[in-house]
């Protein structure tokens, strides 16, 4: 489309899937804008819909049908596209939704206004979905959370081959921008007024092996962005979360105390079968070194259970394993049977009704853990960046250790970091707090 190509024509979003997803959304909405487009909400009327997909679990492609047969009978002439880890993995599957326009897989869905065709609807939709080993291109981006933080791209793709995973299927390999540009980008972030950004991709840990660099040098290049007061680290591989890199975070004024670190399981036995790069062992020498240098930071674990030929014996062990670890959250995900990986075709397929129960069994582990880490924290002082967001007349913020606090909204604060003491805990499960 010409740059004028959007004129008087409105575009909505629809994102699934992981952070990375949306900051990569809010560079597409960009480039719709910077073509005369006006962006609305998902549930408006619009010219056209964009629905970036994930494709990690099964319910993620469905909640994508789902999407688009919602616009197909609320608006049946607007222009449907599709875009992301689903259209890349499945696009004839998607090309089959009667409606949809225009199927962009990974290396297309940044170009998405160059296949657009003015906006006409066809009886045979236009699939763009190359071999993902032809995926070498970096694509930039950061988005706004609530104008107060920004989660930034710094790598993408994986070169991992995890047994159960799609991602190096939908995304590719390992691949990223150099720490200069990062850095340029994240200055332009600072300029906005933002004062948190969110490093974000598929596997940072890995960051540098396109441009011959490596995370721990990316995080003390960010460190020097002046206006940038916060650097949240998402997550990173607990083979690749080293001694040096737990150290600096120890020891920085900027990086918060704040960490995410996939486990997938606690039984050795079952973390060989999805191979995984490393054991138990060594994610609880992780998880006892952050500990000892900060006890009081945030870890978020991720977890699957019911992966094929995980036993009782096996489920109690990971049980156990996560329920004496000194962390603060498990985020559960049930194993979702994924086509072309190599656990598809893995015997003694775990039945869903005990998947269900043992999911169940952890999240309430989770919640224990997170309400005593809460309580524990109690009484102490701690710096809060405070959301745009509003709800009933109250406003919500988050400690560097990423505790949410709620306290009576006030536009003011919107985007300030301001001290203050952690008085208690609510009913809705976050902190009341005292300013100082």
């Amino acid at each position: 489309m010409g740059k004028s190509g959007g004129k008087n024509k409105k575009v909505a979003f629809h994102t699934l899937g992981c952070k990375l997803n949306f900051s990569e959304t809010s560079t597409i909405s960009g480039k719709f804008k910077d073509n005369g487009f006006e962006i609305v909400g998902f549930n408006n009327e619009a010219d056209i819909y964009v629905i970036n997909t994930c494709s990690v679990t099964e319910h993620a492609d469905k909640k994508c049908k789902q999407a688009i047969r919602k616009i197909q009978h609320k608006y049946p002439e607007a222009y449907i596209a599709v875009v992301g880890c689903y259209a890349q993995l499945k696009p004839e599957e998607i090309a089959q939704n009667l409606g949809v326009d225009l199927v962009l897989g990974t290396k297309e869905k940044f170009n998405i206004l160059d296949h657009l065709n003015d906006l006409k609807k066809t009886d045979t939709p236009q699939v763009y979905s190359c071999e993902i080993n032809k995926v070498d291109h970096f694509d930039s981006s950061h988005s706004e959370a609530g104008r107060t933080r920004s989660f930034l791209k710094v790598q993408d793709g994986c070169d991992y081959s995890c047994t159960y995973c799609t991602i190096p299927l939908a995304r590719g390999k390992s691949r990223n921008k150099s720490i200069a540009e990062l850095v340029a980008e994240a200055n332009k972030i600072a300029l906005s007024g933002i004062k948190e950004i969110i490093l974000t991709g598929v596997n940072i840990g890995d960051f540098g092996k396109s441009t011959h660099e490596n995370f721990m040098d990316l995080i003390k290049a960010l460190e020097q962005v002046e206006g940038i007061e916060r650097i949240r680290i998402s997550s990173v591989e607990p083979n690749l979360l080293k001694d040096e890199i737990i150290e600096h975070v120890a020891q920085s004024k900027k990086i918060l105390n704040h960490f995410h670190i996939p486990l997938q399981s606690g039984c050795n036995k079952i973390l060989a079968k999805m191979q995984r790069r490393y054991n138990r062992e060594l994610f609880l020498s992780r998880v006892n070194k952050i500990k000892q240098l900060m006890p009081d930071a945030f870890i978020g674990v991720d977890v699957i259970v019911g992966f094929p030929g995980e036993t009782d014996e096996d489920f109690e062990d990971t049980y156990t394993f996560l329920d004496k670890l000194d962390t603060t959250f498990y985020h559960v995900f049930s194993y979702s049977e994924r086509p072309n990986t190599k656990a598809a075709g893995f015997e003694h397929k775990v039945p869903k009704n005990i998947i269900h129960n043992r999911s169940k069994k952890i999240q309430e582990l989770a919640n224990q853990k997170q309400s005593l880490f809460y309580k524990l924290n109690l009484g102490n002082t701690a710096e809060v960046l405070f959301e745009a967001h509003k709800k009933d007349r109250l406003m919500y913020g988050f400690t560097g250790n990423y505790i949410k606090v709620e306290t009576n909204y006030n536009k003011s604060l919107v985007g300030q970091i301001r001290k203050v003491k952690l008085l208690s805990v609510k009913e809705s499960g976050n902190i009341e707090i005292e300013f100082l």
